[in-house]
């Protein structure tokens, strides 16, 4: 007899859950977070088995996330500091399963390091991409660059610049549901996967959008967005460590 799913989680800005056995540690560090609403039946059907659209008052979000990811290392050894360090954006939906874990999923991840994407699209099934990257950061202001190099679309566009706002003291019910997700939801040679992480409470700002040229949402295989993000923030970024998943899973990210 099949179980029925199980209700989702609340959303908590501080982990869901315990974490007891660490897998990777890595840090995130300065992030742009840009959201867009969507219906979920227009992004369901790029979700692992196992998982459907989690919601927010009836709509579910894509996520465009530029950031520097520092120091990834596996276990609880140093991270390493410079195959571990590099930017990032990926591309993002937001995932629940019959359990009731919230989670993401990636449909694509760019990074400027060939040798992690080359590992982890092999040895994890993880939609990593090559891509020549920047970031740059001045005074309140900071930007991120993206152009793919490998596999294609090659030449797929990214440019994104913020203005950093004030701090947010208490985060609206969106701004948690975007920002404090607690693990990843993979498929691993047609398997579901959950990946479960914890970090400290995110420390969000607000910000203003200065300009988003995107081409990395449509090569995702989602529609171009229409209008700017209904959301738009900071963070400084966190320090995080993964936990053991139940079956074998991919590299994560944010």
């Amino acid at each position: 007899m099949s179980l029925s799913p199980a209700p989702a989680e609340p959303i908590t800005p501080d982990p869901a859950r315990e974490v007891p056995d660490t897998l990777l540690t890595q840090s995130w560090l300065d992030l742009s977070f840009l959201h867009w609403a969507a219906d979920p039946a227009d992004v369901a059907p790029l979700l692992p088995s196992g998982t459907v659209p989690d919601t927010h008052d009836g709509l579910t979000y894509i996520g465009l996330v530029a950031f520097r990811m520092h120091r990834v290392g596996w276990w609880r050894m140093p991270g390493i500091p410079y195959l571990g360090t590099f930017p990032e954006t990926n591309v993002r939906l937001y995932s629940v399963d019959r359990h009731g874990r919230r989670g993401v999923v990636f449909l694509s991840l760019e990074a400027s390091r060939l040798l992690p994407v080359a590992v982890a699209r092999s040895a994890f099934r993880m939609p990593y991409v090559w891509a020549g990257m920047a970031i740059h950061r001045d005074a309140d202001t900071i930007s991120y660059t993206s152009s793919r190099r490998w596999p294609g679309p090659r030449g797929a566009r990214c440019r994104i610049a913020v203005r950093i706002g004030e701090r947010i003291e208490e985060p609206t019910p969106l701004e948690h549901f975007l920002t404090a997700r607690w693990g990843m939801h993979n498929a691993f040679f047609g398997r579901p996967v959950y990946l479960p992480n914890t970090h400290p409470r995110w420390p969000l700002h607000r910000a203003d959008l200065l300009y988003c040229e995107d081409e990395l949402v449509t090569a995702a295989g989602l529609p171009s967005p229409a209008g700017p993000p209904v959301s738009v923030l900071y963070s400084p970024g966190v320090p995080v460590r993964f936990g053991r998943p139940a079956r074998p899973g991919g590299l994560p990210t944010p």
